[in-house]
């Protein structure tokens, strides 16, 4: 936790409030968390302060429950899981 009381979205939302949501905002974080991972890969000198969570293990990990939130022919065609799991295996790099 932030010890200077300023505290990220990230931290203040939990998981369960997320998975709540409707389909389009999860859709749009998930779109969100995936531009996040592409920027700390490349441009973003692998800071964690530039992904959403804030943290590269909760990234990830919020990125899988989101895609799971999906029922079969609602997931993302965009992103698979493939595809997230890629990106946990580059980011633990």
């Amino acid at each position: 936790m932030n010890t200077n009381n300023k505290t990220s979205q990230a931290e203040r939302t939990t998981d369960d409030d997320i998975l709540q949501r409707d389909a389009r905002f999860r859709y749009m974080l998930l779109a969100r968390m995936q531009s996040d991972c592409e920027y700390y890969l490349n441009y973003g000198s692998r800071d964690p302060k530039r992904l959403w969570a804030g943290d590269e293990e909760r990234q990830i990990d919020l990125m899988i429950k989101l895609h799971d939130s999906f029922k079969e022919g609602e997931k993302p065609q965009w992103l698979t899981m493939d595809q997230i799991l890629e990106y946990k295996k580059e980011m633990n790099k």
